[in-house]
């Protein structure tokens, strides 16, 4: 079974994995946004960096809005860290910005670490039995 947008993804991970090979870990997430906004031109991965994402209420769009670290391929939320290490609330916050956009599919990337870390989300939307 395949997963969801699938190869989309790998590409996104495979840069952000180059990024963290080249640079390590300490850096600013600054940096590494730069770096990524680089690579991901070069290897034509289609992105928005520091979009703002409209938070939907009820099916109607609230005033307050998220900004993204990057949007890929028009549906896929990136949102970059550069901590010792991930918490709860990183992920919370991920899950937060699908939910409340209907994007389809997020990824958590931490560049603060040695070894590179990340974290696939979906978006299932909820059904009424």
């Amino acid at each position: 079974m395949a997963l969801l947008l699938e190869q989309e993804t790998y590409k996104i991970i495979c840069v952000c994995m180059n990024v963290h090979k080249a640079l390590g870990c300490g850096f600013l997430e600054s940096v590494y946004q730069e770096a990524l906004e680089k690579e991901m031109r070069k290897l034509q991965i289609p992105f928005v960096r520091h979009k703002k994402l409209q938070i939907l209420f009820d099916g109607a769009p609230l005033d307050k809005f998220f900004v993204a670290d990057f949007v890929c391929y028009e549906s896929i939320i990136l949102e970059i860290k550069a901590a010792i290490f991930l918490h709860q609330s990183n992920s919370d916050q991920v899950i937060n910005y699908l939910k409340a956009t209907n994007y389809t599919v997020g990824l958590l990337i931490n560049f603060g670490e040695s070894s590179l870390k990340w974290k696939r989300f979906i978006n299932t939307p909820h059904q009424s039995v």
